[in-house]
């Protein structure tokens, strides 16, 4: 009877052993053949972008037969809400692409790993410390932004040098008067001068505003965040109000749109100019009629020069990991110099390293490369970039009330008051 306790006590002991085995190997993302697994979700959606980006996985599968990489399409349209999902039911891929501007709730969640020991030093010095700032919370460091899109002018290089307008470059820009009075020169004849689409009016207005010294979001000495509307923060916003409802030289109708929406126009001969993302030149040179000409102009500089905001995209490792030193390992092999060029080719936007932007594949004039690479000094952390509750504060304040005051609906006082009023009860929520 003993003898049958004992082999019955050992075959339990045998099968809880078993059983902690093969916890222990599904909890590590390993197979039965000792190699690690990661799984990289991906938002690249352009076919260029994406074939890359493959591409790219394809070379580590090949060089790291113990780390393979699986590449997972994801989708911006779903992303915060999909990767919440996906934290919270323990689901979520090790390595993770999004944008800086969408990090802060997972970060200070602690869905997302602090990076700051597991990166090599060479990818810490490459990238300045501006675009870091993109991604740092708290003391944390929970992303590496890698691609960045400044907002620029496209224009329609035939009516530029009818019009006989002075043309801006990096070195000279147009202020933003001195624009306001080019988009007048501009107009006439069932054309207007510029088409802003700001369907999403929040970022541009806010990101174009650091050239202005608007900051809209101040950090007070307790830490806590408030809106604040002074003449650095009206002054862009002033120009872009008074180009619709006091001069002509801005289209009502591109209010409502998306920048892909005012395309045909501007093919058109409609707008002599579009105020767009870097990005959308890959659409313009896959759209554009045959023989129609067209260039990139630096957008309009204030007090505080070209500078302007942007929310760079980035590479995140999940916290819950097992494998986060093979995950950074990816990543900076993904963000090589070469590779992060390779990457931005196919964004059709600027790479954040100091390496990859001396690259002489972006120094040329075509399409306006060297154009883009020349105001990537000037680019700047978002202002709302780790304010906790600006998703609220965009979604039920600043969108709504800049609408209203871009279509001429409501004035400068109300819009200010909107901001800051109604906003500051927003965020004062999500800092008690």
């Amino acid at each position: 009877m003993r003898a049958r306790l004992l082999t019955l006590a050992g075959a339990v002991l045998a099968l809880l052993l078993s059983t902690l085995t093969l916890s222990g190997c599904s909890a590590s993302g390993s197979d039965t053949g000792g190699k690690v697994r990661l799984r990289f979700q991906s938002l690249a959606w352009q076919k260029e972008s994406v074939a890359a980006t493959k591409k790219l996985v394809k070379e580590w599968n090949a060089a790291h037969p113990e780390i393979q990489v699986q590449y997972v399409q994801g989708s911006w349209d779903t992303v915060h809400d999909q990767l919440l999902t996906a934290f919270e039911g323990g689901e979520a891929p090790d390595v993770i692409h999004d944008a800086s501007d969408d990090l802060a709730d997972f970060a200070y969640g602690g869905y997302l790993a602090d990076l700051r020991t597991l990166l090599p030093a060479g990818l810490r010095e490459d990238i300045p410390a501006r675009s870091w700032e993109t991604t740092t919370f708290g003391k944390g460091v929970y992303g590496v932004p890698f691609l960045q899109e400044p907002r620029v002018l496209i224009a329609n290089t035939k009516i530029l040098r009818s019009s006989g307008v002075r043309i801006p470059t990096p070195e000279r820009p147009w202020s933003w008067e001195e624009f306001r009075q080019m988009t007048k020169k501009l107009s006439g004849k069932g054309r207007y001068g510029i088409a802003w689409p700001l369907k999403e009016p929040v970022s541009i207005t806010l990101n174009l505003g650091l050239s202005t010294g608007g900051r809209l979001f101040h950090r007070d000495a307790d830490g806590k965040t408030r809106v604040a509307f002074g003449d650095g923060e009206a002054a862009v916003p002033s120009v872009v109000h008074d180009q619709v409802n006091v001069d002509g030289s801005a289209a009502r109708t591109t209010l409502g749109m998306g920048g892909s929406d005012t395309l045909p126009g501007f093919f058109g001969g409609r707008y002599a100019m579009a105020a767009l993302g870097f990005s959308y030149r890959q659409q313009i040179v896959q759209q554009a009629p045959e023989g129609f000409e067209w260039t990139v102009l630096p957008a309009p500089a204030g007090g505080e020069g070209l500078a302007q905001g942007v929310s760079p995209q980035t590479l995140s490792v999940s916290e819950d990991s097992p494998h986060k030193k093979e995950a950074a390992e990816f990543i900076a092999f993904l963000l090589r110099p070469r590779n992060m060029v390779r990457l931005a080719e196919g964004d059709w936007m600027l790479p954040t390293g100091t390496a990859a932007l001396k690259d002489p594949a972006l120094h040329t004039e075509r399409y306006g490369w060297a154009t883009g690479v020349a105001l990537a000094g000037a680019l700047r952390s978002a202002p709302a970039q780790s304010v906790r509750g600006y998703p609220e504060w965009k979604d039920k304040v600043a969108t709504p009330a800049l609408q209203e005051y871009y279509s001429g609906a409501i004035g400068l006082a109300e819009l200010r008051k909107r901001l800051v009023k109604d906003g500051n009860l927003v965020l004062a929520r999500y800092q008690r």
